[in-house]
């Protein structure tokens, strides 16, 4: 076993702890604060649904990566609201040491490059780290303009931010969504293309995912995960562990399904992995994912909707490389939590280490064998200390 597979895993263990970082904004229902984990999903799917709009030609794929990364750091430093008197110096150099210490568990390689789109993200210089912080800056602008009671403090937070603060930069960067944010913070119609309006609708639906329980707790056990985090978690895990595929992948097709790949669970619910259910209830929630997939999908222009459709029900056919692969990864982190939390939905649902053999290392073991040995050798001794083996 390649000696990179205790780096990698140290590293996609540690950054979990994102989720428990609480930003100032919050869910467009105004039920909590958003974690820095789910809102790094949403700003993923934000930069693949809106890249077209980008003023200048852009990379999605790494867009998604480097918001995927950007605010990692926040597990040793913690968020800042834009709209407080902070020393940002003092901020910039906290997070520069956060960054050398997370990114540096990874093998060298991949450590180097991690930091480096880290680095081109705080910098925003290049094209596609100025879309990048464009997009940061957007997405919490939306949270509070279509929320459903916003707050008159977060109102003129935002207000703020688009004529004096940072996010006047979005004149020039973003323009359709600085006219639109402008446009509705002041109470004034929607100032958007067709296009764009539905690309928006879209992306607020998806803040759904928040709110959608998993079986799985999070590290500390404190909570059930939701799968807008999870969905985060794993994107990252796919990317990260990508060398160990059994059959050549296309990373950024598997990166593409996994954003994707929960959304059905807004309509749908989530289904625990260890959960009994019967052949006709299995056949009925099918058909309720592909209902859900054609409504949420269907939000976006056709040919966009249409495409994402193609990609997700290719996810769930698990018949491509890359859908072998991203099925495989999607079955990893759930593991690595229980072991975390000290057992987790293994406990609640009474699952033997023959169960999990069947239920989740079959799967990975199909798309990801390397993988799978090594997980399997973390969690063999909790099952023989809790005397599940059979």
């Amino acid at each position: 076993m390649t000696s990179d597979i205790e780096g990698q895993f140290a590293f996609l263990e540690d950054i979990e702890n994102l989720r428990r970082v609480q930003r100032n904004n919050c869910l467009l229902d105004g039920s909590r604060r958003e974690n820095s984990a789910e809102h790094s999903w949403h700003l993923a799917l934000y930069a693949l649904i809106l890249a077209d709009h980008a003023p200048q030609p852009v990379n999605v794929i790494r867009i998604i990566q480097m918001l995927l990364l950007h605010d990692i750091v926040e597990i040793d430093v913690g968020d800042y609201p834009i709209h407080l008197d902070v020393n940002w110096a003092a901020v910039a150099a906290a997070e520069q040491k956060a960054a050398t210490r997370i990114f540096g568990q990874l093998p060298s390689e991949k450590a180097r490059d991690f930091k480096a789109l880290w680095s081109e993200f705080e910098e925003a210089k290049t094209a596609d780290a100025v879309f990048a912080k464009a997009l940061d800056f957007t997405q919490p602008l939306m949270q509070v303009v279509y929320a459903d009671n916003p707050s008159d403090e977060h109102v003129q937070i935002c207000r703020d931010a688009l004529i004096s603060g940072r996010s006047k930069r979005l004149r020039t960067d973003f323009p359709e969504a600085y006219q639109l944010a402008m446009a509705l913070v002041e109470g004034q119609p929607a100032a958007a293309s067709d296009a764009f309006a539905a690309r928006i609708r879209f992306l607020n639906e998806a803040d759904k995912l928040k709110s959608i329980l998993r079986a799985s707790k999070i590290g500390t056990g404190a909570r059930h995960e939701n799968s807008a985090e999870h969905s985060w978690h794993i994107l990252t895990f796919a990317w990260v562990l990508s060398q160990y595929a059994s059959q050549p992948i296309e990373v950024e097709r598997v990166i593409t399904m996994l954003l994707l790949h929960d959304l059905v669970e807004i309509d749908a619910g989530d289904t625990p992995i260890h959960g009994s259910i019967s052949t006709a209830e299995l056949a009925a929630l099918e058909a309720s994912e592909l209902a859900a997939a054609r409504r949420i999908f269907g939000l976006l222009p056709d040919d966009q909707g249409a495409a994402l459709l193609e990609i997700w029900q290719e996810f769930e056919a698990a018949q491509s490389a890359d859908a072998v692969f991203a099925k495989a990864i999607d079955r990893v982190q759930p593991v690595l939590l229980n072991l975390k939390n000290g057992g987790g939905s293994w406990v609640d649902y009474h699952v033997t280490l023959p169960q999990l053999e069947t239920r989740v290392g079959e799967k990975v073991t199909r798309g990801a064998p390397e993988v799978w040995q090594y997980v399997r050798a973390r969690v063999l001794p909790w099952f023989q200390e809790n005397n599940k083996i059979q």
